[in-house]
């Protein structure tokens, strides 16, 4: 059984800052989240045409902008002016989308953790991963807890291990597909964060024994929630920042 490194982080994650009941991905998403008593958060992590790291989901904007297209396609300063709350609702409109700089400012003036999941625009998987480790290392530089980073992208893992080799990493996962703990492995990485339904008492056992964590996504039920408590699973990211309680 292999040795688990220490781990700094909270049960409970609030997704894209306040799940839904804020314009996920923003700021005032997260100022939401952290109202509710959340002291970790998921966000989505890509670059603009001219290399900034902005949050947003989506390759493309028209979900959750008042923009169209492909996002990493177009540069920081015409990102920077688009609406990114009104799509939610009246009360956030003229939200604008963050940078990672911005929230890395939130969090740690506020003392918040955060997991930075990794969401290239096809194609740029690499280089995203390494620009996102970059700046991540750049504005953690000296905090006592870096964020975790994730991703789906094994080349935006491997971009993020090649730069910054010492930030925490966890691979995503929404099928337990072919050798997916070797893979894990290989990239360095801490934790496993997969759709909270693939956790069993076995898979659990795998992933401590190898000397990870298991996380799970994204949970809202108090049912699935308890299940996963239950398997001693080590974290839950959650839309319902109304529901649960995060010292629970």
């Amino acid at each position: 059984m292999a040795e688990r490194s220490p781990w700094p982080y909270p049960r409970w994650v609030a997704h894209r800052g306040a799940g839904k009941l804020a314009p996920e991905n923003t700021l005032a998403a997260f100022r939401f989240g952290a109202s509710h008593g959340y002291r970790m958060f998921e966000c989505d992590a890509k670059l603009s045409a001219d290399g900034v790291v902005f949050l947003m989901h989506d390759a493309t904007l028209d979900r959750t902008t008042n923009g169209h297209g492909i996002g990493g396609q177009q540069a920081w300063g015409a990102l920077s002016q688009l609406d990114a709350g009104g799509w939610h609702s009246r009360a956030f409109a003229g939200e604008p989308l963050p940078t990672l700089e911005n929230l890395a400012r939130f969090c740690l003036a506020n003392d918040l953790l955060l997991n930075i999941e990794i969401k290239p625009t096809p194609g740029t998987e690499r280089e995203t991963g390494e620009v996102v480790a970059r700046e991540a290392a750049r504005l953690w530089q000296g905090a006592a807890v870096p964020p975790l980073l994730t991703s789906f992208q094994i080349d935006a893992l491997k971009g993020a291990q090649a730069v910054q080799p010492e930030l925490p990493r966890g691979l995503l996962l929404d099928t337990l597909w072919n050798g997916w703990l070797d893979t894990a492995l290989s990239l360095g990485c801490q934790a496993i964060v997969c759709n909270h339904a693939l956790w069993d008492a076995a898979t659990v056992a795998q992933v401590h024994d190898a000397g990870l964590r298991s996380l799970s996504y994204t949970v809202n039920d108090d049912w699935a929630a308890q299940r996963l408590i239950d398997l001693g699973t080590d974290g839950i990211i959650t839309d319902r920042v109304d529901l649960f309680s995060p010292a629970g």
